[in-house]
Protein backbone atom coordinates (compact mmCIF):
# COMPACT_ATOMS: atom_id res chain seq x y z
CA UNK A 1 0.00 0.00 0.00
CA UNK A 2 1.09 3.54 -0.73
CA UNK A 3 -0.57 6.21 1.39
CA UNK A 4 -1.78 9.17 -0.62
CA UNK A 5 -0.44 12.49 0.62
CA UNK A 6 -3.36 14.28 -1.03
CA UNK A 7 -6.13 14.86 1.48
CA UNK A 8 -9.41 16.58 0.64
CA UNK A 9 -11.58 17.77 3.55
CA UNK A 10 -14.72 15.65 4.00
CA UNK A 11 -17.99 16.61 2.38
CA UNK A 12 -21.55 15.36 2.84
CA UNK A 13 -22.81 14.39 6.27
CA UNK A 14 -19.35 14.05 7.78
CA UNK A 15 -18.40 17.51 6.54
CA UNK A 16 -21.50 19.03 8.17
CA UNK A 17 -20.84 17.26 11.47
CA UNK A 18 -17.24 18.44 11.53
CA UNK A 19 -18.29 22.02 10.78
CA UNK A 20 -20.76 21.92 13.67
CA UNK A 21 -18.14 20.32 15.93
CA UNK A 22 -15.61 23.07 15.28
CA UNK A 23 -18.22 25.75 15.99
CA UNK A 24 -19.10 24.05 19.26
CA UNK A 25 -15.44 23.82 20.30
CA UNK A 26 -14.94 27.51 19.57
CA UNK A 27 -18.02 28.49 21.58
CA UNK A 28 -16.92 26.42 24.58
CA UNK A 29 -13.29 27.54 24.62
CA UNK A 30 -12.23 28.34 28.17
CA UNK A 31 -15.36 26.85 29.78
CA UNK A 32 -14.26 23.22 30.15
CA UNK A 33 -15.47 21.64 33.36
CA UNK A 34 -15.17 18.12 34.65
CA UNK A 35 -13.97 15.78 37.28
CA UNK A 36 -10.22 15.54 37.77
CA UNK A 37 -9.06 12.49 35.80
CA UNK A 38 -6.86 11.40 38.71
CA UNK A 39 -10.05 10.70 40.68
CA UNK A 40 -11.09 7.92 38.28
CA UNK A 41 -9.73 4.47 39.25
CA UNK A 42 -7.76 2.77 36.45
CA UNK A 43 -9.44 0.28 34.13
CA UNK A 44 -8.27 -2.66 32.06
CA UNK A 45 -6.72 -1.31 28.83
CA UNK A 46 -9.08 -1.40 25.88
CA UNK A 47 -6.63 -3.27 23.67
CA UNK A 48 -6.27 -6.19 26.06
CA UNK A 49 -10.02 -6.23 26.79
CA UNK A 50 -10.67 -6.85 23.08
CA UNK A 51 -8.28 -9.81 22.88
CA UNK A 52 -10.48 -12.83 23.52
CA UNK A 53 -10.83 -16.33 22.13
CA UNK A 54 -14.21 -15.19 20.77
CA UNK A 55 -15.02 -12.03 18.85
CA UNK A 56 -15.36 -9.30 21.49
CA UNK A 57 -18.38 -7.00 21.55
CA UNK A 58 -18.06 -3.24 22.01
CA UNK A 59 -21.55 -2.19 23.06
CA UNK A 60 -22.52 1.36 22.18
CA UNK A 61 -24.81 3.91 23.80
CA UNK A 62 -26.49 5.53 20.80
CA UNK A 63 -29.77 7.46 20.87
CA UNK A 64 -29.97 8.54 17.25
CA UNK A 65 -27.92 8.83 14.07
CA UNK A 66 -27.96 10.83 10.82
CA UNK A 67 -28.66 7.65 8.83
CA UNK A 68 -31.56 6.25 10.90
CA UNK A 69 -32.89 9.22 12.84
CA UNK A 70 -34.18 8.48 16.32
CA UNK A 71 -33.29 5.05 17.65
CA UNK A 72 -34.24 5.54 21.29
CA UNK A 73 -34.17 9.17 22.43
CA UNK A 74 -35.17 8.13 25.95
CA UNK A 75 -32.24 5.74 26.33
CA UNK A 76 -30.77 6.04 29.84
CA UNK A 77 -26.98 5.95 29.99
CA UNK A 78 -27.22 3.73 33.07
CA UNK A 79 -28.69 1.02 30.85
CA UNK A 80 -25.16 0.24 29.74
CA UNK A 81 -24.87 -1.83 32.92
CA UNK A 82 -27.06 -4.34 31.07
CA UNK A 83 -24.49 -4.44 28.27
CA UNK A 84 -21.86 -5.36 30.84
CA UNK A 85 -24.05 -8.09 32.36
CA UNK A 86 -24.50 -9.55 28.90
CA UNK A 87 -20.74 -9.95 28.47
CA UNK A 88 -19.63 -6.89 26.49
CA UNK A 89 -15.88 -6.28 26.50
CA UNK A 90 -16.10 -2.48 26.38
CA UNK A 91 -18.62 0.36 26.14
CA UNK A 92 -18.67 3.05 23.46
CA UNK A 93 -20.46 6.29 24.30
CA UNK A 94 -21.51 8.70 21.57
CA UNK A 95 -21.04 12.15 23.07
CA UNK A 96 -21.81 14.25 19.95
CA UNK A 97 -24.97 16.24 20.84
CA UNK A 98 -26.41 17.64 17.60
CA UNK A 99 -26.56 14.58 15.36
CA UNK A 100 -26.40 11.72 17.89
CA UNK A 101 -28.04 13.11 21.03
CA UNK A 102 -25.08 12.38 23.30
CA UNK A 103 -23.21 14.32 25.96
CA UNK A 104 -20.23 14.26 28.27
CA UNK A 105 -22.68 13.63 31.11
CA UNK A 106 -23.52 10.34 29.39
CA UNK A 107 -19.84 9.44 29.45
CA UNK A 108 -19.50 10.21 33.16
CA UNK A 109 -22.68 8.25 33.95
CA UNK A 110 -21.47 5.23 32.00
CA UNK A 111 -18.03 5.40 33.64
CA UNK A 112 -19.72 5.15 37.05
CA UNK A 113 -22.20 2.46 35.94
CA UNK A 114 -19.76 -0.12 34.52
CA UNK A 115 -16.33 -1.56 35.24
CA UNK A 116 -15.37 -1.96 31.57
CA UNK A 117 -13.12 0.24 29.41
CA UNK A 118 -15.14 3.18 28.08
CA UNK A 119 -14.58 4.77 24.65
CA UNK A 120 -15.54 8.40 23.97
CA UNK A 121 -16.94 8.21 20.46
CA UNK A 122 -17.12 11.63 18.89
CA UNK A 123 -15.70 13.66 16.01
CA UNK A 124 -12.41 14.61 17.63
CA UNK A 125 -10.55 17.38 15.85
CA UNK A 126 -8.97 19.30 18.74
CA UNK A 127 -6.82 18.47 21.78
CA UNK A 128 -9.38 20.06 24.12
CA UNK A 129 -11.81 17.25 23.28
CA UNK A 130 -9.22 14.70 24.36
CA UNK A 131 -8.75 16.47 27.68
CA UNK A 132 -12.54 16.40 28.12
CA UNK A 133 -12.49 12.67 27.48
CA UNK A 134 -9.84 12.08 30.11
CA UNK A 135 -11.58 14.29 32.67
CA UNK A 136 -14.88 12.47 32.09
CA UNK A 137 -13.29 9.06 32.69
CA UNK A 138 -12.77 7.71 29.18
CA UNK A 139 -10.28 4.92 28.61
CA UNK A 140 -10.00 5.61 24.88
CA UNK A 141 -11.17 7.95 22.14
CA UNK A 142 -12.26 7.47 18.54
CA UNK A 143 -10.20 9.19 15.86
CA UNK A 144 -11.63 9.10 12.33
CA UNK A 145 -8.88 9.10 9.72
CA UNK A 146 -11.17 10.58 7.05
CA UNK A 147 -11.92 13.53 9.34
CA UNK A 148 -8.27 14.35 10.00
CA UNK A 149 -5.50 15.49 7.69
CA UNK A 150 -2.27 13.47 7.41
CA UNK A 151 -0.72 15.90 9.90
CA UNK A 152 -3.64 16.01 12.34
CA UNK A 153 -4.04 12.27 12.82
CA UNK A 154 -0.58 11.52 14.28
CA UNK A 155 -0.70 14.76 16.28
CA UNK A 156 -3.97 13.85 17.98
CA UNK A 157 -2.82 10.26 18.50
CA UNK A 158 0.27 11.57 20.26
CA UNK A 159 -1.81 13.98 22.35
CA UNK A 160 -4.10 11.14 23.38
CA UNK A 161 -1.16 8.98 24.41
CA UNK A 162 0.21 11.87 26.43
CA UNK A 163 -3.07 11.96 28.36
CA UNK A 164 -3.05 8.22 28.97
CA UNK A 165 -5.82 7.54 26.44
CA UNK A 166 -5.87 4.70 23.95
CA UNK A 167 -7.12 5.43 20.44
CA UNK A 168 -9.52 3.54 18.21
CA UNK A 169 -8.59 4.78 14.74
CA UNK A 170 -11.34 4.41 12.16
CA UNK A 171 -10.50 3.83 8.48
CA UNK A 172 -12.31 3.01 5.24
CA UNK A 173 -9.55 2.73 2.64
CA UNK A 174 -6.08 1.32 2.15
CA UNK A 175 -4.39 4.76 2.28
CA UNK A 176 -6.21 5.58 5.53
CA UNK A 177 -5.17 2.23 6.99
CA UNK A 178 -1.56 2.90 6.06
CA UNK A 179 -1.71 6.36 7.62
CA UNK A 180 -3.09 4.89 10.84
CA UNK A 181 -0.45 2.17 11.00
CA UNK A 182 2.35 4.62 10.20
CA UNK A 183 1.17 6.73 13.13
CA UNK A 184 1.38 3.74 15.46
CA UNK A 185 -2.28 2.76 15.79
CA UNK A 186 -2.78 -0.28 18.00
CA UNK A 187 -6.56 -0.55 17.56
CA UNK A 188 -8.05 -0.13 14.07
CA UNK A 189 -11.76 0.13 13.37
CA UNK A 190 -13.06 -0.44 9.84
CA UNK A 191 -16.44 1.17 9.30
CA UNK A 192 -18.75 -0.41 6.75
CA UNK A 193 -20.67 2.89 6.67
CA UNK A 194 -19.38 5.81 4.62
CA UNK A 195 -19.89 8.81 6.91
CA UNK A 196 -20.08 11.20 3.96
CA UNK A 197 -22.83 9.39 2.02
CA UNK A 198 -24.15 7.21 4.90
CA UNK A 199 -24.13 4.21 2.56
CA UNK A 200 -23.13 0.82 3.98
CA UNK A 201 -20.78 -1.51 2.11
CA UNK A 202 -19.78 -4.59 4.08
CA UNK A 203 -17.17 -5.41 1.46
CA UNK A 204 -15.04 -2.58 2.91
CA UNK A 205 -14.27 -4.30 6.25
CA UNK A 206 -14.05 -7.63 4.46
CA UNK A 207 -11.31 -6.16 2.27
CA UNK A 208 -9.42 -4.13 4.87
CA UNK A 209 -9.52 -6.19 8.06
CA UNK A 210 -7.32 -8.96 6.58
CA UNK A 211 -4.70 -6.23 5.92
CA UNK A 212 -4.49 -5.24 9.59
CA UNK A 213 -1.32 -6.77 11.12
CA UNK A 214 -2.01 -9.49 13.72
CA UNK A 215 -0.48 -7.47 16.57
CA UNK A 216 -3.05 -4.69 15.95
CA UNK A 217 -6.63 -5.13 17.17
CA UNK A 218 -9.13 -5.02 14.30
CA UNK A 219 -12.73 -3.92 14.92
CA UNK A 220 -15.66 -4.31 12.50
CA UNK A 221 -17.91 -1.24 12.83
CA UNK A 222 -21.54 -0.75 11.73
CA UNK A 223 -24.17 -3.12 10.44
CA UNK A 224 -24.02 -5.76 13.20
CA UNK A 225 -27.56 -6.85 14.04
CA UNK A 226 -27.16 -10.48 15.05
CA UNK A 227 -24.86 -13.48 15.39
CA UNK A 228 -24.72 -14.01 11.61
CA UNK A 229 -23.07 -10.61 11.24
CA UNK A 230 -20.52 -11.47 13.93
CA UNK A 231 -19.68 -14.69 12.07
CA UNK A 232 -19.11 -12.65 8.92
CA UNK A 233 -16.78 -10.36 10.85
CA UNK A 234 -14.96 -13.38 12.29
CA UNK A 235 -14.38 -14.82 8.82
CA UNK A 236 -12.75 -11.52 7.83
CA UNK A 237 -10.45 -11.78 10.86
CA UNK A 238 -12.06 -9.21 13.17
CA UNK A 239 -11.05 -9.29 16.83
CA UNK A 240 -14.14 -7.32 17.85
CA UNK A 241 -17.38 -5.83 16.57
CA UNK A 242 -18.96 -2.52 17.55
CA UNK A 243 -22.74 -2.75 18.01
CA UNK A 244 -24.87 0.36 18.42
CA UNK A 245 -28.26 0.60 16.72
CA UNK A 246 -29.34 -2.96 17.45
CA UNK A 247 -28.68 -2.52 21.17
CA UNK A 248 -30.41 0.86 21.27
CA UNK A 249 -33.62 -0.74 19.99
CA UNK A 250 -33.34 -4.05 21.87
CA UNK A 251 -35.95 -4.83 24.53
CA UNK A 252 -33.40 -7.03 26.31
CA UNK A 253 -29.92 -5.69 25.48
CA UNK A 254 -28.17 -8.07 27.89
CA UNK A 255 -29.64 -11.04 26.05
CA UNK A 256 -28.67 -9.62 22.66
CA UNK A 257 -25.07 -9.22 23.81
CA UNK A 258 -25.09 -12.83 25.05
CA UNK A 259 -26.18 -13.93 21.58
CA UNK A 260 -23.25 -12.09 19.99
CA UNK A 261 -20.29 -13.01 22.21
CA UNK A 262 -19.85 -16.71 21.45
CA UNK A 263 -18.45 -16.52 17.92
CA UNK A 264 -14.88 -17.93 17.83
CA UNK A 265 -12.22 -15.48 16.70
CA UNK A 266 -10.08 -16.45 13.71
CA UNK A 267 -6.54 -15.02 13.92
CA UNK A 268 -5.32 -13.14 10.87
CA UNK A 269 -2.29 -14.32 8.98
CA UNK A 270 0.99 -12.49 9.66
Amino acid sequence: MQASRTWVPPKGTLGRILEQTRRRIASLEGTRQGRNADAWPPRQPLGSALRRSSVAVIAELKRRSPSKGSLNDALDARRTAEFERGGAAAISVLTEPEFFGGSLDDLRTVREAVKLPVIKKDFHVHESQLQEARDAGASAVLLIARALSPEELPRLMGAARGLGLETLVEVRSEPELERALDAGAEIIGVNSRDLETLEVDERVPERLIPLVPPHVVAVWESGVQGAADVYRAAVAGADAVLVGSALSKAKDPAQLVRELINVPRKPRAG
